[in-house]
């Protein structure tokens, strides 16, 4: 019945097709010993918000959480916070998925991690411009982009279509009136309407996500700050260099 609802859970919110990190395995397994440590203690919190007992929370979550640690070498902290909520949890990766993994469009990985950084530097997310330029650096292999978005964007090292697809993120972010305008600007850089919908799509979830962030107080693993700055070693996959949201 517990892979049951596993199965049901990964078909229902697309999660299989996460990047490896967040991918679900179809078997059901026991619970890893540090999964239980983060879900033993109502004082094991990484933010205004206990993360639940193991017991508390749907065996679905908890197989996810496990795989996410497993394949990544930590659990981030969105994880954590989210699993308070278990419905929003579930709608949350399920979106995430939806915009960040999708597999159509001209926006690469690298290009999404990006607008994450550079919307969630305007709306002042610690957690998100952390994870995400440890996300863009993998994805890029640019060490230094993400770390100058963050700080000012109209200053950073950035192409003419990334520059377009940044002042197009930003305009969503700050909620200005879109026109024609601005489709133009982006359609001048080889982006059809649907890229500015994912453009604009993936701006307005991390928006929300931001403030999530504040609200619950949720803190960067300090993980994220070293990840994708140095060569990885030849032969490592970039999944093997511990990913998440």
């Amino acid at each position: 019945m517990a892979c049951g609802r596993l199965l049901k859970f990964a078909r229902h919110s697309n999660l299989a097709i996460l990047s490896p990190l967040f991918q679900v395995r179809k078997t059901c397994s026991r619970v890893s010993e540090p999964l239980r440590r983060h879900c033993s203690s109502q004082s094991d919190s990484v933010g205004r918000y206990p993360v639940p007992y193991k017991k508390e929370l749907p065996y679905d979550i908890v197989e996810l959480m496990e795989e996410v640690e497993m394949k990544g070498g930590f659990l981030p902290n969105v994880f954590k916070v989210l699993s308070h909520r278990p419905a929003e949890f579930r709608a949350f990766f399920a979106y995430y998925n939806a915009l960040m993994n999708k597999e159509t469009g001209n926006l690469s990985k690298a290009d999404r991690e990006l607008i994450v950084v550079a919307t969630s530097a305007h709306n002042n997310c610690l957690y998100c411009v952390i994870s995400h330029s440890a996300l863009h650096r993998i994805y890029s292999k640019k060490p230094n982009l993400a770390d100058q978005v963050a700080v000012n964007y109209p200053s950073a090292e950035l192409s003419a279509r990334e520059r377009a697809m940044l002042d197009f993120a930003l305009a969503v972010c700050r909620s200005d009136t879109i026109t024609e305008e601005h489709f133009r600007s982006l359609e001048a850089h080889g982006f059809d309407r649907e890229d500015a919908w994912d453009i604009g799509a993936i701006a307005a979830f991390f928006a929300m996500s931001n403030r999530l962030a504040h609200l619950t107080d949720m803190r960067p693993n300090t993980e994220f700050y070293t990840m994708g700055r140095m060569p990885r070693n030849k032969g490592v996959a970039p999944e093997e260099s511990g990913k998440g949201a």
